[in-house]
């Protein structure tokens, strides 16, 4: 049994009295069987998998030895449920119920790992976690605490550390101390704008106003980005941590997180880390016995993009419809409800306890000159290690997606990386060894942004990737200002008479103007970013876009009204695309070469769906 409170921690001096017992009792602890309790695991099945670990455990009386513990993600969500054995390492991955009985009585009892369930790396078998390329190579500092703590377990969080940052400010800084530390650390904020932590707060913290607040945006919404579901998910108390310190830098007493409803598991985990934070005495009233309070609660939103922008997320906390604002003035002056107002996104405040922990000046040796500590990038698309990775900053792109990714999953070429989500860029092979930091990003045409990395390999085509975003933010915007409303619409419709076969080749230089101007007059971050995945894609792939308009050409075969589907001599005549497509588009006599009309082909790809010899091909 851990060990318990029976009343409210109110001193320092109880905080780290309890930390003591908790560290003690881990000596004489069960040796622990960790299983991914994170939103991808649990939707493969994982809580299946640790209740029926729990069955073998309790059918061959090893209960008293080991004990199965639920975490947040541990990274690899290509290759989930996953399940690491504590005392040697062992890493099963894609592991169903079934194979509980093999962990048990082959592993535990008789030493032996089981292979069938063990990564296969060049051929070579990898058993243990940080031998793993994926792990290996990676410096986990944000998510240290994911896949190895039970999130749903304050005492989990205080044993290894957890609100230590807390008991030091408290105890020995001002807040002018926090903020100096947190300046000197270099961080920038996680969401997007890599605007420095450090003066944020400060601007706060100078201002005169009674009331301030603090606010965690945590309304993620790039597509393919879940880095702060993960954080919520695996490590909530981090981010708890984080504001009260936050809080006490710049005088506020009370703050918001503002969450996606979309993210039911991470809002029952954050909301149960604030209630036990209170019940402990970490939250409320005169915490700790230091005379500070501060109270935390959490907003939702129902899923808006724009909201992801400071004003909006303000006015959407306020009730109104979240449209952005003009600035100045800024958040720091007047935000909600025109108080100062500070807003950092879940990785900014993850990052906060370790840099009071170890100061600014240690935290600041990991990283480049201008851009410090790691960060965390959701790595998806064709790349064999999809998941959660986090590399200390300026780690190249070719280590990101070669050595930590596997490589390209089809085989095929790399062809580029969309960074940044719909307001990053596009960065081409070219450009594979490019440091990913801030600066090196901004002279690609692309941003860090919340961290979300999609590897294309040569199937993918560059038209189309732009016609994508610019989809999504379109149908994202606002419309309250007419450059982004209008003028995403019109790129929109430009780029799909492109993708259509119907584009002139003065298309390309209205793309070019009609971008500029969105990224120059729109009111708020979507719309100045906005053009960024078309301007990108026409600057390395210029090449594609003229295919498009001047042959009628898609290299890649992906812009459905350029794709031809022809049948080719191997041809066996036997019927079988004939019978299945659905307009009588293709003709020929039993047993003979079959022919195409792609007047009347829809370009379903029904015949090369059902070709047993592989006689049609489309281009």
């Amino acid at each position: 049994m851990m060990a318990t409170i029976e009343k409210k921690l109110e001193s320092l001096a109880d905080l780290e009295l309890f930390r003591a017992a908790l560290i003690a009792q881990t000596e004489n602890q069960k040796e622990k069987i960790y299983v991914c309790a994170g939103g991808g695991c649990i939707a493969c099945g994982s809580m299946n998998v640790k209740d029926a670990l729990n069955a073998q455990l309790e059918k061959n009386k090893l209960t008293d030895n080991y004990t199965v513990v639920q975490t947040g993600c541990l990274g690899p969500c290509a290759f989930g449920p996953v399940v690491v054995i504590g005392k040697d390492d062992t890493f099963y991955q894609s592991v169903r119920k079934e194979n509980a009985k093999d962990i048990v009585e082959q592993h535990l009892l008789g030493g032996n790992v089981v292979e069938k369930l063990i990564q296969s790396v060049d051929d070579q078998k990898i058993a243990k976690r940080s031998e793993l390329p994926f792990f290996k190579h990676q410096d986990k500092q944000v998510l240290r605490n994911c896949g190895s703590i039970d999130p749903t377990k304050i005492d989990d969080y205080i044993s290894v550390g957890g609100y230590a940052a807390v008991a030091k400010m408290l105890s020995s800084m001002s807040s002018d101390d926090v903020v100096h530390e947190v300046t000197s650390s270099g961080l920038r904020g996680r969401g997007g704008a890599g605007f420095p932590t450090g003066v944020k707060w400060g601007f706060a913290k100078k201002s005169k106003d009674e009331f301030k607040f603090i606010l965690c945006n945590a309304d993620e919404g790039d597509p393919g980005a879940f880095m702060d579901r993960s954080i919520l998910e695996g490590d909530p108390h981090s981010v708890v941590e984080g504001m009260i310190i936050g809080a006490f830098a710049i005088g506020s007493n009370q703050g918001y997180v503002y969450v996606r409803a979309e993210y039911p598991l991470a809002v029952e985990r954050l909301q149960l880390a604030i209630d036990q934070a209170k019940e402990y005495g970490l939250l409320g009233e005169n915490i700790l016995d230091s005379g500070f309070d501060f109270e935390l609660e959490i907003r939702m939103g129902s899923g808006a993009f724009v909201c992801g922008e400071e004003t909006a997320l303000i006015a959407s906390i306020e009730g109104r419809r979240g449209e952005p604002r003009p600035r100045p003035p800024f958040p720091a002056e007047k935000g909600l409800w025109n108080k100062p107002t500070v807003l950092n996104n879940v990785e900014t405040f993850s990052n906060i306890p370790r840099i009071i922990n170890i100061g600014g000046a240690a935290f600041a040796a990991t990283g480049t000159e201008k851009s410090k500590g790691t960060k965390i990038f959701a790595l998806a698309g064709t790349v064999k290690n999809t998941g959660l990775v986090e590399v200390p900053v300026g780690t190249s792109l070719r280590k990101l997606v070669f050595d930590i990714g596997g490589g390209i999953s089809t085989g095929k070429n790399f062809k580029a990386a969309q960074i940044g989500g719909p307001s990053g860029g596009c960065i081409p092979a070219e450009h594979l060894d490019v440091p990913l930091d801030y600066e090196s990003l901004n002279k690609l045409g692309a941003i860090m942004g919340s961290g979300g990395l999609i590897v294309m390999d040569e199937t993918s085509c560059a038209v189309d990737v732009a016609r994508f975003f610019l989809e999504f933010v379109q149908d994202e915007s606002c419309g309250k200002c007419t450059p982004c409303r209008e003028g995403t619409a019109r790129m929109r419709s430009i780029v799909e008479h492109i993708c259509a076969g119907k584009g002139e080749m003065h298309d390309l230089d209205e793309l070019e103007s009609l971008a500029k101007v969105v990224m120059n007059t729109s009111l708020c971050g979507l719309g100045q970013t906005a053009p960024n995945p078309v301007l990108s894609t026409l600057r390395y792939f210029r090449d594609e876009y003229v295919e498009h308009i001047h042959d009628k050409k898609c290299r890649s075969a992906v812009c459905k009204a350029l794709i031809v589907f022809e049948i080719v001599k191997e041809c066996e005549g036997c019927g079988a695309c004939k019978k299945a497509c659905p307009t009588g588009a293709i003709s020929g006599e039993k047993k003979g070469l079959h022919v195409i009309d792609n007047d009347l082909c829809i370009r379903c790809g029904m015949c090369m769906s059902v070709c047993h010899f592989g006689s049609i091909i489309k281009y």
